[in-house]
């Protein structure tokens, strides 16, 4: 490599380095949030970009499932949205959530595992609909995967397909959040 090169190459690396190393949170920097307790940890950040007067209308999709005896991310990611924003002078009214959940997904939505062990998911899903998220199971995983309705964490609804969900939702004025 030419001289040039190399220190060009060398600025660009020390540059990367010290971008990741101020960019990434460590796990001691996140926090508990005060809307969903025990889920949805979260890095507080000065003066964000957020005003107290912010609408949010999101829908999550979830279609894959936690490893057993693990919280399901994707819906642990709506907790941490609304722990996040309402921490930063959102108000909890000015959030709607939704969550859709298909596929694999439909197992975290139930209250025991197939073996009867209590799912650890079922409190964070029970704690999101007390806070008036929207939780839906697609009704075509339901049938596929034989989801008995009676097996879901109360509050649960299920919708005719996935589809159909975040179709009527987005007609409500939801965006779906890619996290």
């Amino acid at each position: 490599m030419k001289p040039k090169m190399l220190k060009s190459a060398t600025l660009i690396a020390m540059a990367c380095a010290a971008i990741s190393g101020t960019a990434i949170a460590g796990p001691e920097k996140f926090v508990p949030g005060a809307q969903i307790e025990g889920f949805g940890r979260y890095a507080p950040v000065a003066d964000p970009a957020v005003t107290p007067d912010a609408q949010f209308k999101i829908a999550y999709d979830v279609a894959s499932a936690a490893e057993a005896g693990q919280i399901n991310r994707g819906i642990e990611s709506a907790a941490r949205f609304l722990n996040m924003v309402t921490a930063a002078g959102v108000p909890a009214e000015n959030v709607k959530l939704a969550i859709v959940v298909h596929g694999a997904g439909a197992a975290d939505l139930q209250r025991l595992y197939a073996d009867g062990t209590p799912n650890p998911n079922a409190a964070l899903v029970e704690a999101l609909i007390a806070k008036g998220v929207s939780i839906q199971l697609c009704g075509q995983t339901s049938a596929m995967k034989d989801v008995d309705v009676e097996s879901l964490v109360p509050g649960v609804t299920v919708s005719l397909s996935a589809m159909t969900a975040h179709a009527l939702l987005q007609q409500d004025g939801y965006t779906l959040n890619p996290f």
